[in-house]
Protein backbone atom coordinates (compact mmCIF):
# COMPACT_ATOMS: atom_id res chain seq x y z
CA UNK A 1 0.00 0.00 0.00
CA UNK A 2 1.53 3.41 -1.12
CA UNK A 3 0.35 7.24 -1.13
CA UNK A 4 -0.55 6.88 -5.19
CA UNK A 5 -2.98 3.93 -4.51
CA UNK A 6 -4.59 6.06 -1.42
CA UNK A 7 -4.82 8.72 -4.24
CA UNK A 8 -6.31 7.09 -6.59
CA UNK A 9 -8.86 5.22 -4.19
CA UNK A 10 -9.74 8.96 -3.34
CA UNK A 11 -10.38 10.44 -6.52
CA UNK A 12 -12.40 6.90 -7.40
CA UNK A 13 -14.54 7.48 -4.21
CA UNK A 14 -14.93 11.48 -5.03
CA UNK A 15 -15.89 11.25 -8.77
CA UNK A 16 -17.31 7.59 -9.52
CA UNK A 17 -15.45 7.07 -11.96
CA UNK A 18 -12.46 5.37 -13.31
CA UNK A 19 -11.85 7.72 -16.33
CA UNK A 20 -13.30 11.08 -14.06
CA UNK A 21 -10.45 10.16 -11.77
CA UNK A 22 -8.13 9.08 -14.38
CA UNK A 23 -8.58 12.96 -15.81
CA UNK A 24 -8.02 14.13 -12.57
CA UNK A 25 -4.91 12.56 -11.80
CA UNK A 26 -3.57 12.89 -15.27
CA UNK A 27 -2.84 9.32 -15.83
CA UNK A 28 -4.76 6.90 -18.05
CA UNK A 29 -7.34 5.00 -16.50
CA UNK A 30 -5.77 1.62 -17.31
CA UNK A 31 -2.93 2.39 -14.73
CA UNK A 32 -5.53 3.40 -12.28
CA UNK A 33 -7.18 -0.32 -12.49
CA UNK A 34 -3.78 -2.11 -12.66
CA UNK A 35 -3.05 0.27 -9.23
CA UNK A 36 -6.41 -0.02 -7.66
CA UNK A 37 -6.48 -4.06 -8.90
CA UNK A 38 -2.95 -4.38 -7.00
CA UNK A 39 -4.04 -2.60 -3.94
CA UNK A 40 -6.92 -5.21 -3.82
CA UNK A 41 -4.87 -8.06 -3.99
CA UNK A 42 -2.55 -7.36 -1.51
CA UNK A 43 -5.07 -6.51 1.29
CA UNK A 44 -7.34 -9.44 0.42
CA UNK A 45 -10.37 -7.77 -0.08
CA UNK A 46 -12.48 -6.45 -3.02
CA UNK A 47 -12.43 -2.25 -2.26
CA UNK A 48 -14.48 -1.57 -5.48
CA UNK A 49 -18.03 -2.47 -6.93
CA UNK A 50 -17.74 -2.01 -10.88
CA UNK A 51 -20.70 -1.20 -12.53
CA UNK A 52 -19.58 -0.20 -16.00
CA UNK A 53 -19.16 3.32 -16.48
CA UNK A 54 -19.49 4.00 -12.96
CA UNK A 55 -17.65 2.19 -9.57
CA UNK A 56 -18.64 2.87 -6.28
CA UNK A 57 -16.48 1.80 -2.94
CA UNK A 58 -17.53 -1.61 -1.08
CA UNK A 59 -17.69 -1.63 2.46
CA UNK A 60 -14.25 -2.23 2.73
CA UNK A 61 -13.24 0.36 0.34
CA UNK A 62 -15.32 2.69 2.10
CA UNK A 63 -13.66 1.42 5.94
CA UNK A 64 -10.49 1.85 4.06
CA UNK A 65 -11.05 5.62 2.32
CA UNK A 66 -11.58 6.94 6.16
CA UNK A 67 -8.20 5.43 6.91
CA UNK A 68 -6.58 7.03 3.50
CA UNK A 69 -8.21 10.29 4.03
CA UNK A 70 -6.34 10.89 7.61
CA UNK A 71 -2.86 9.21 6.18
CA UNK A 72 -3.19 12.14 2.89
CA UNK A 73 -4.25 14.86 5.11
CA UNK A 74 -0.91 13.88 7.64
CA UNK A 75 1.13 13.49 4.83
CA UNK A 76 0.43 17.14 3.23
CA UNK A 77 0.90 18.48 6.74
CA UNK A 78 4.11 16.67 6.84
CA UNK A 79 5.40 18.40 3.55
CA UNK A 80 4.38 21.85 3.98
CA UNK A 81 5.66 21.63 7.68
CA UNK A 82 8.93 20.71 6.13
CA UNK A 83 8.82 23.02 3.38
CA UNK A 84 8.07 26.57 5.49
CA UNK A 85 4.91 28.51 6.43
CA UNK A 86 4.11 30.11 3.05
CA UNK A 87 0.30 29.71 1.80
CA UNK A 88 0.38 27.31 -1.15
CA UNK A 89 -1.46 24.08 -2.98
CA UNK A 90 -4.43 23.78 -4.01
CA UNK A 91 -7.59 24.22 -1.12
CA UNK A 92 -11.09 23.26 -1.76
CA UNK A 93 -13.53 25.41 0.01
CA UNK A 94 -17.38 24.77 0.33
CA UNK A 95 -19.34 27.61 1.56
CA UNK A 96 -23.32 28.51 1.94
CA UNK A 97 -24.61 30.14 -0.42
CA UNK A 98 -25.52 33.37 1.29
CA UNK A 99 -21.57 33.71 2.33
CA UNK A 100 -20.78 32.60 -1.52
CA UNK A 101 -22.92 35.29 -2.82
CA UNK A 102 -22.01 38.37 0.10
CA UNK A 103 -18.77 37.81 1.61
CA UNK A 104 -16.52 35.80 -0.73
CA UNK A 105 -16.39 37.56 -3.86
CA UNK A 106 -14.14 40.59 -2.31
CA UNK A 107 -12.70 38.53 -0.06
CA UNK A 108 -11.12 35.42 -2.92
CA UNK A 109 -9.90 38.47 -4.94
CA UNK A 110 -7.79 39.69 -2.35
CA UNK A 111 -6.81 36.80 -1.00
CA UNK A 112 -5.56 35.60 -4.72
CA UNK A 113 -3.79 38.97 -4.70
CA UNK A 114 -2.00 38.00 -1.92
CA UNK A 115 -1.48 34.10 -2.03
CA UNK A 116 -1.43 33.50 -5.89
CA UNK A 117 0.17 30.11 -5.05
CA UNK A 118 -3.29 28.94 -3.43
CA UNK A 119 -5.87 27.71 -6.29
CA UNK A 120 -8.80 27.82 -4.47
CA UNK A 121 -12.06 25.90 -5.37
CA UNK A 122 -15.46 26.48 -4.37
CA UNK A 123 -18.41 24.43 -3.62
CA UNK A 124 -21.54 25.61 -2.04
CA UNK A 125 -24.52 23.60 -0.44
CA UNK A 126 -26.26 23.88 2.83
CA UNK A 127 -24.14 23.92 6.55
CA UNK A 128 -25.35 19.87 6.82
CA UNK A 129 -23.94 19.04 3.25
CA UNK A 130 -20.63 21.24 3.58
CA UNK A 131 -19.78 19.78 7.88
CA UNK A 132 -20.17 16.65 5.88
CA UNK A 133 -17.87 16.98 3.31
CA UNK A 134 -15.12 18.57 5.70
CA UNK A 135 -15.45 15.29 7.58
CA UNK A 136 -15.53 12.99 4.69
CA UNK A 137 -12.34 15.01 3.48
CA UNK A 138 -14.12 16.09 0.10
CA UNK A 139 -13.49 19.49 1.39
CA UNK A 140 -10.33 21.30 2.81
CA UNK A 141 -12.30 23.40 4.54
CA UNK A 142 -16.15 24.87 4.86
CA UNK A 143 -18.01 28.40 6.06
CA UNK A 144 -20.93 27.31 7.50
CA UNK A 145 -23.48 28.19 10.28
CA UNK A 146 -22.74 27.23 14.01
CA UNK A 147 -22.65 25.83 16.41
CA UNK A 148 -19.83 23.74 15.43
CA UNK A 149 -20.69 20.61 17.23
CA UNK A 150 -17.67 18.37 15.86
CA UNK A 151 -14.36 17.47 18.34
CA UNK A 152 -12.79 16.53 15.29
CA UNK A 153 -13.11 20.02 13.39
CA UNK A 154 -11.60 23.22 14.02
CA UNK A 155 -13.24 26.15 14.19
CA UNK A 156 -12.72 30.35 13.68
CA UNK A 157 -15.70 32.23 13.92
CA UNK A 158 -15.35 35.20 10.48
CA UNK A 159 -18.43 36.81 10.13
CA UNK A 160 -21.76 37.66 11.93
CA UNK A 161 -24.92 38.63 10.71
CA UNK A 162 -28.78 39.40 11.45
CA UNK A 163 -31.99 37.05 10.29
CA UNK A 164 -35.19 38.79 9.50
CA UNK A 165 -38.08 38.25 8.03
CA UNK A 166 -39.19 39.69 4.71
CA UNK A 167 -42.85 40.20 4.03
CA UNK A 168 -44.19 42.21 0.76
CA UNK A 169 -44.47 46.16 1.13
CA UNK A 170 -48.17 46.04 2.23
CA UNK A 171 -48.09 43.03 5.28
CA UNK A 172 -48.01 43.18 8.93
CA UNK A 173 -45.33 43.56 11.19
CA UNK A 174 -43.98 40.74 12.08
CA UNK A 175 -42.61 39.67 15.47
CA UNK A 176 -43.82 36.38 16.31
CA UNK A 177 -45.16 33.23 14.73
CA UNK A 178 -48.83 34.34 15.39
CA UNK A 179 -48.16 36.95 13.00
CA UNK A 180 -47.58 34.82 9.86
CA UNK A 181 -50.38 32.37 10.43
CA UNK A 182 -52.07 31.60 7.34
CA UNK A 183 -48.76 32.60 5.55
CA UNK A 184 -46.79 30.40 3.49
CA UNK A 185 -42.81 30.30 4.04
CA UNK A 186 -40.35 30.30 1.68
CA UNK A 187 -36.76 28.39 2.46
CA UNK A 188 -34.42 26.52 0.98
CA UNK A 189 -34.43 22.56 1.39
CA UNK A 190 -33.60 20.99 4.53
CA UNK A 191 -29.87 20.52 5.74
CA UNK A 192 -29.86 24.84 5.52
CA UNK A 193 -29.35 25.67 8.90
CA UNK A 194 -31.31 28.76 8.47
CA UNK A 195 -34.13 26.38 7.63
CA UNK A 196 -33.39 25.19 10.72
CA UNK A 197 -33.38 28.05 12.82
CA UNK A 198 -36.48 29.62 10.95
CA UNK A 199 -38.32 26.30 12.38
CA UNK A 200 -36.95 26.47 15.82
CA UNK A 201 -38.47 29.98 15.67
CA UNK A 202 -42.30 28.59 14.98
CA UNK A 203 -41.47 25.23 17.96
CA UNK A 204 -40.09 27.63 20.42
CA UNK A 205 -44.05 29.26 20.07
CA UNK A 206 -45.68 25.86 19.97
CA UNK A 207 -46.70 27.01 16.41
CA UNK A 208 -45.55 25.42 13.12
CA UNK A 209 -45.61 26.73 9.67
CA UNK A 210 -49.10 27.08 7.60
CA UNK A 211 -47.13 26.17 4.50
CA UNK A 212 -43.58 25.75 3.21
CA UNK A 213 -42.37 25.96 -0.26
CA UNK A 214 -38.75 24.84 -1.22
CA UNK A 215 -37.22 27.93 -3.30
CA UNK A 216 -33.80 27.34 -4.93
CA UNK A 217 -32.16 30.97 -4.62
CA UNK A 218 -32.35 34.21 -2.51
CA UNK A 219 -33.19 36.02 -6.01
CA UNK A 220 -36.75 34.00 -6.37
CA UNK A 221 -37.39 33.84 -2.96
CA UNK A 222 -37.21 37.60 -2.98
CA UNK A 223 -38.87 37.74 -5.84
CA UNK A 224 -41.75 35.54 -4.32
CA UNK A 225 -42.23 37.39 -1.37
CA UNK A 226 -42.52 41.05 -3.45
CA UNK A 227 -45.25 39.36 -5.06
CA UNK A 228 -47.34 39.15 -1.98
CA UNK A 229 -47.25 35.15 -2.08
CA UNK A 230 -45.85 34.92 1.60
CA UNK A 231 -42.64 35.26 3.77
CA UNK A 232 -39.31 34.57 4.23
CA UNK A 233 -36.15 34.67 6.72
CA UNK A 234 -32.83 35.60 5.21
CA UNK A 235 -29.79 37.20 6.21
CA UNK A 236 -30.03 40.88 6.24
CA UNK A 237 -26.59 41.21 4.69
CA UNK A 238 -27.81 38.92 1.77
CA UNK A 239 -31.42 41.56 1.23
CA UNK A 240 -29.22 44.34 1.48
CA UNK A 241 -26.96 43.34 -1.76
CA UNK A 242 -30.20 41.83 -4.01
CA UNK A 243 -31.96 43.74 -6.62
CA UNK A 244 -35.36 44.74 -5.60
CA UNK A 245 -34.85 45.11 -1.60
CA UNK A 246 -36.97 47.62 -1.91
CA UNK A 247 -40.13 45.98 -2.90
CA UNK A 248 -40.09 44.19 0.57
CA UNK A 249 -40.05 45.04 4.23
CA UNK A 250 -37.87 44.05 6.74
CA UNK A 251 -38.64 42.29 10.25
CA UNK A 252 -36.56 42.31 13.40
CA UNK A 253 -36.88 39.61 15.52
CA UNK A 254 -35.93 38.12 19.14
CA UNK A 255 -32.07 38.36 18.89
CA UNK A 256 -31.31 34.68 20.65
CA UNK A 257 -33.32 33.61 16.79
CA UNK A 258 -32.24 36.61 14.89
CA UNK A 259 -28.04 36.37 15.64
CA UNK A 260 -25.91 34.14 13.52
CA UNK A 261 -22.42 33.57 13.21
CA UNK A 262 -20.25 32.11 9.84
CA UNK A 263 -18.01 29.50 10.81
CA UNK A 264 -14.16 28.53 9.06
CA UNK A 265 -14.34 25.19 9.50
CA UNK A 266 -11.42 22.43 8.97
CA UNK A 267 -10.52 18.96 10.41
CA UNK A 268 -7.98 19.63 13.26
CA UNK A 269 -5.45 17.06 11.34
CA UNK A 270 -6.06 18.98 7.77
CA UNK A 271 -4.89 22.48 9.07
CA UNK A 272 -2.38 24.49 6.34
CA UNK A 273 -1.14 27.82 6.03
CA UNK A 274 -3.58 28.51 3.14
CA UNK A 275 -6.38 27.80 5.58
CA UNK A 276 -5.06 30.39 8.09
CA UNK A 277 -4.04 32.78 6.08
CA UNK A 278 -8.37 32.33 4.37
CA UNK A 279 -9.00 32.93 7.86
CA UNK A 280 -6.83 35.95 9.14
CA UNK A 281 -8.41 37.49 5.82
CA UNK A 282 -11.89 36.70 6.47
CA UNK A 283 -11.95 38.30 9.97
CA UNK A 284 -10.36 41.40 8.61
CA UNK A 285 -13.20 41.60 6.03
Amino acid sequence: MDFTQLRILQAVADYGSISLAAKHLHRVPSNLTTRLKQLEEELGVALLIRKHPRVSLSAHGRQLLGYAQRILALEEQARRALAGEKPAGSLRLGSMECTAAVLLPGALARYHRQHPEVEISLQTGTSAELYQGVLNGKLGAALVDGPVGYDSLSARAVFHDELVWITAKDAPTVRTPEDLAGSTVFTFRPGCSYRDRMENWFAAALRRPHALREIHSYHAMLGCVASGAGAAIMPRSVIETLPGNDSVSCHRIAEEHARVTTWLVWRKEGGSPAIEALGDLLQQE
